[in-house]
């Protein structure tokens, strides 16, 4: 049988540089998580082998780094989208980074680096301090909807109603 009778069959090595073209063309945008380039390669049809093989590759050229992508997650949500702990979570974990992983990169900032942050978003989101129920349910839906745990933005909102000039 011919070559030019049948489909063209790619080598192993034509498949895993199929695969590291496709997953640096992906990269070349923003940072990814392992598990998105998997999914990525996954769905152009990219077979297993090459895509296990190019994830190897692009984790030993550290083109892929699911502490360094967390932990730089974490910090771009707190500081441009001023994201809570617990949505941070949330959604490193929807990208698919590993839970230890997640953990390490939310235990960079203390609780009260934490409180700080939630009180600071309190300031910069209401115009006075809230002076009853209503108002104080507000801040609470504020901090909660951003993603800190009830406690914390009880704390915050107590705390930032203790800062009301004498």
């Amino acid at each position: 049988m011919s070559a030019a009778a049948g489909p063209r069959v790619l080598t192993a090595e034509a498949r895993l540089q199929l695969a590291l073209d496709l997953a640096y063309r992906y990269l070349a945008k923003r940072d990814r998580t392992e598990a998105e380039v998997r999914r990525q390669l996954a769905g152009k049809d990219v077979d297993h082998k090459a895509v296990d093989g190019a994830i190897e590759a692009l984790l030993r050229q550290s083109y892929l780094d699911d502490s360094r992508y967390a932990r730089m997650f974490a910090e771009d949500r707190r500081t441009l989208d001023d994201w809570g702990p617990e949505r941070i979570e949330r959604r490193l974990l929807a990208l698919g980074v590993d839970p230890a992983l997640v953990t390490e990169a939310l235990s960079a900032r203390d609780a009260v680096g934490e409180l700080e942050a939630a009180i600071a978003l309190l300031r910069r989101r209401l115009p006075a301090v809230p002076e009853n129920d209503r108002e104080r349910e507000r801040a609470l839906r504020i901090l909660v909807r951003k993603g800190y745990d009830l406690e914390l933005a009880y704390d915050a909102v107590r705390a930032f109603g203790d800062t009301r000039p004498a």
